[in-house]
């Protein structure tokens, strides 16, 4: 019995990372192996309580180059790899429309 609670209790411990996690939007994949994710922060205002809408763009690396403009991305904190990338690409969590139709149209073309 006390041998199940500790290995829940080691394996939920393993699942939670103390590193930080973002979901934004992908503006730029211009780079290689970087990707430029924006996210929105709402925040209400300490004076007036207006929640006010802020965007900051992070560096993020993306080693396959899978991500495209458009697409939805969960990055994570990550040891520093450039002057501007503290960031790692962890997923996709939905993509783009626009990236669906570039696919449908390259492939045809590449079918000619």
């Amino acid at each position: 019995m006390a041998d199940t609670t500790n290995t829940t209790a080691a394996t939920s411990a393993e699942t939670t990372s103390r590193r930080n996690e973002k979901v934004g939007l992908v503006v730029s994949t211009k780079m290689q192996k970087t990707i430029v994710v924006e996210i929105e922060m709402r925040k209400a205002h300490p004076k007036y309580k207006r929640v006010m809408k802020s965007n900051k763009k992070f560096y993020a690396h993306d080693e396959q180059n899978s991500a495209r403009v458009g697409d939805v991305v969960r990055i994570r904190e990550a040891r520093p790899l450039s002057k501007l990338k503290r960031w790692s690409l962890e997923e996709i969590v939905r993509r783009s429309s626009l990236a669906q139709l570039a696919d449908e149209k390259t492939s045809a073309t590449e079918g000619k």
